[in-house]
């Protein structure tokens, strides 16, 4: 492991440096930047370069010894993106579309819409400045790009979302949930914690049309009265939403 760089000043503006790890994936460059947070936060990007942000007062000893630790798994994460960029370069752009609530419509025309264009840097050409323009439908994207940027749209669309549904379900059920999270899961929908009466709700749902939203809350606050899947639990989720099976079938199919 080496460092690029002063090694008294830790970077030109004292806040930031360079680590070089050796890892099984040859060395591996770690931006490392002094911030003001509580903890080292290390984060593979998705184009394969890895950032470590630690607090003010860290040394380059205290990066050091957190990175050796984790060498095994920075080696593993930049491979899987390597691999991810190589077999990008096979495959075609992805059209300017994205499924949201159950239709098809412009990726940066809903960003736009939502402002979150603005918020992620995002420029369109003059001839793009309506909304949903066709221009802005054909707009070709890096599959990468796309992934990211719907990720960001559907969490935004989830969190202005999720308040109104969980208020008129928890309503219908009778039962309140102590925690609502949002959270980018790609294996369920939403997962519940009866204990600490904690639900979390998948941000992908906002592809789908709201109905598959409903359900997935419902069903959630369903295990707040029967924690397992069990007879009594489908039974009252016959009750609080009778065409649930037709639903759970929609959620397996592509948005």
């Amino acid at each position: 492991m080496g460092y690029q760089g002063d090694p008294l000043s830790g970077g030109r503006d004292g806040r930031s440096f360079e680590v070089v790890l050796d890892t099984t994936e040859g060395p591996i460059s770690v931006e490392v930047e002094r911030r003001r947070v509580k903890n080292l936060n290390l984060r593979v990007r998705p184009d394969g370069s890895v950032h470590l942000s630690m607090p003010l007062r860290g040394t380059r000893a205290d990066a050091e010894d957190f990175l050796a630790r984790r060498r095994t798994w920075i080696a593993e994460r930049v491979a899987k993106r390597r691999e991810h960029l190589a077999r990008l370069e096979e495959e075609p752009l992805c059209d300017g579309t994205v499924a949201l609530w159950g239709e098809r419509v412009s990726l940066i025309g809903a960003l736009r819409e939502t402002g979150l264009a603005a918020a992620l840097s995002l420029s369109t050409p003059e001839d793009e400045s309506e909304l949903d323009t066709e221009a802005a439908s054909r707009k070709t994207l890096d599959p990468l790009v796309h992934a990211e940027l719907s990720k960001a749209l559907y969490r935004y669309e989830l969190e202005c979302a999720l308040p109104l549904v969980t208020e008129r379900v928890e309503a219908r059920l009778g039962v309140h949930a102590d925690r609502w999270q949002v959270r980018h899961m790609t294996s369920r929908w939403g997962s519940c914690t009866p204990e600490s009466r904690s639900i979390r709700i998948s941000s992908l749902l906002a592809a789908y049309p709201p109905i598959c939203l409903e359900f997935v809350v419902t069903h959630e606050l369903v295990h707040l009265m029967e924690p397992t899947h069990n007879a009594r639990f489908h039974m009252l989720l016959d009750i609080y939403c009778p065409h649930n099976r037709a639903i759970a079938a929609r959620l397996r199919q592509p948005a």
